[in-house]
């Protein structure tokens, strides 16, 4: 591993080819913030694509890129006038100072839950800083992860079940409702007894330590993979999915899973 030095010495370095391209690459000296932002979005993927996949490499590749926007949307704000690089990370150590009373102060904190709880009364304390417990989850989120980050904030300031078992009867009570409004037939309220539904779904996960958008993730790509063995083996026997009755598929299906645990 490199030491500080190095790292500083890597990290400036970095900014002066930045520095270059903005000057002379045409591609580069157009950039803006509202056409670099598709692509950030993007690199966040890609990132979680790899930390997914366990890909220290892949890894290392994705951090770049995403250091790279973050450089990237300093720099524009610097020749803004506005501010630079520096700013950004005085900003963030000051942040992190502020928010580590337990490292940094004399308020105690024995365990990660007790920092998470301590951390949601200083944002509220903050000067600029969210008046309420839930103004702090972006909008932009993508339902599954914000309904998790609500539900996380709340328990922070003592708002969520005693017991994690007590949830599944939330759970039960939420299924028997959506079940109710299919024989009623009304579509608006289906949909919305349905996102009860994954909202205690979501819920019951958080309380069991299971991180909701890692696990249905794992589940997607568990799919994909035994989809594409079905259309695999489908080609091999000359055939179109759609040729293929459901038992066919079943039998393909299980033959995936099986292959699956041998690995």
């Amino acid at each position: 591993m490199h030491t500080k030095e190095e790292k500083t010495k890597a990290f400036g370095e970095f900014l002066e080819v930045l520095d270059t391209l903005r000057e002379k690459c045409p591609w580069d000296a157009k950039q803006t913030n509202e056409s670099l932002r598709p692509n950030t979005i993007e690199e966040v993927y890609e990132l979680t694509d790899a930390l997914m996949a366990d890909d220290t490499s892949n890894i290392c590749k994705e951090l770049g890129d995403v250091l790279l926007h973050v450089a990237f949307y300093s720099k524009i704000a610097e020749e803004k006038g506005q501010f630079d690089v520096a700013d950004v990370c005085t900003r963030l150590k000051e942040k992190l100072i502020f928010r580590h009373p337990h490292i940094y102060g004399n308020v105690k904190a024995d365990d990660a839950d007790q920092v998470i709880q301590n951390w949601e009364q200083i944002k509220l304390k903050e000067k600029g800083g969210n008046k309420s417990v839930l103004a702090g989850v972006p909008s932009a989120l993508p339902a599954l992860i914000k309904a998790n980050r609500i539900q996380e904030k709340a328990r922070n300031v003592g708002f969520d079940w005693e017991e994690p078992s007590q949830v599944w009867e939330k759970v039960k009570e939420e299924i028997a409702e959506v079940e109710s409004e299919i024989k009623e037939g009304s579509q608006e309220k289906i949909e919305a007894e349905f996102g009860d539904l994954l909202f205690a779904v979501i819920n019951a996960a958080r309380l069991h330590g299971v991180d909701p958008e890692n696990a249905l993730e794992r589940t997607n790509r568990k799919f994909i993979s035994r989809f594409n063995h079905i259309e695999t083996k489908a080609k091999e026997m000359r055939k179109n999915l759609k040729d293929l009755s459901l038992e066919e598929m079943d039998i393909l299906w299980n033959e995936a899973k099986k292959m699956e645990k041998e690995q």
